[in-house]
């Protein structure tokens, strides 16, 4: 299913029912061996955490075209509707395109690309905190921490913005056929700081004309991993 903003069936607009209704209709009935995907490219916040089972103290958000009116949708609400229904041999990928996605299906470990290591997403709480799937994997690629944001560039070439994540993931997928997830990753990193370098080192010409691309690709999962060997797949 495939919502845009310049739809004009009112059901493919994305406004936070129809996100939520297409994540539900994603999951729903899903049986092993299914292979399922949600990308999503557009704005993303960060809102105080009162349920306490956020690190930082930040419920990470998306925002659909009407969240003035009716608010955001949070990274709890997401991972309840797509993570948990998750049954064994399911496996979902998302591919976030926001500023703050960081943690945005609130899965239990994220890996650190410089250390090389899954760190546990697991904060202290009062409260039982259920952020795993119902036996299934749940992989998220974010555009960048949950402390970022994420840029759109016009340094690729072509007509307009591109999404920073958005393009390198595809460029990635399509320049290394049968690539791991760490060297997707890697490739990622390695371009954002190919293209930083180089930029203006003018620091106030900079500021003006070429602002530098600040943001660090994510990885998290429902479950631990090799990246190293393990190849990604859709």
């Amino acid at each position: 299913m495939n919502i845009a903003e310049q739809e004009q069936n009112a059901n493919l607009i994305p406004t936070k029912h129809n996100i939520l209704e297409s994540l539900r209709w994603l999951v729903k009935d899903c049986e092993a061996g299914d292979s399922l995907v949600f990308y999503f490219s557009g704005h993303g916040l960060q809102q105080p955490d009162f349920k306490e089972d956020e690190i930082d103290g930040f419920d990470e958000t998306l925002c659909p075209v009407d969240y003035l009116r009716e608010g955001m949708i949070i990274d709890n609400e997401i991972n309840s509707t797509i993570v948990w229904p998750l049954k064994k041999g399911v496996t979902l990928h998302a591919i976030v395109d926001a500023c703050h996605s960081g943690t945005i299906l609130d899965l239990l470990f994220v890996y650190n690309h410089e250390s090389g290591i899954w760190e546990d997403n697991k904060p202290p709480s009062k409260e039982p905190i259920r952020k795993h799937t119902s036996g299934g994997l749940a992989i998220c690629l974010s555009a960048c921490e949950d402390n970022q944001t994420a840029s759109d560039s016009a340094v690729f070439g072509g007509k307009g913005m591109n999404g920073v994540l958005t393009y390198l993931f595809a460029k990635a997928i399509r320049d290394y056929p049968g690539i791991t997830y760490k060297r997707l990753l890697e490739t990622m990193h390695d371009e954002i700081k190919k293209i930083n370098r180089s930029r203006c080192n003018n620091r106030i010409l900079q500021n003006i004309f070429n602002r530098k691309i600040a943001q660090d690709p994510l990885l998290s999962s429902s479950e631990k991993f090799d990246v190293s060997t393990t190849i990604f797949t859709l």
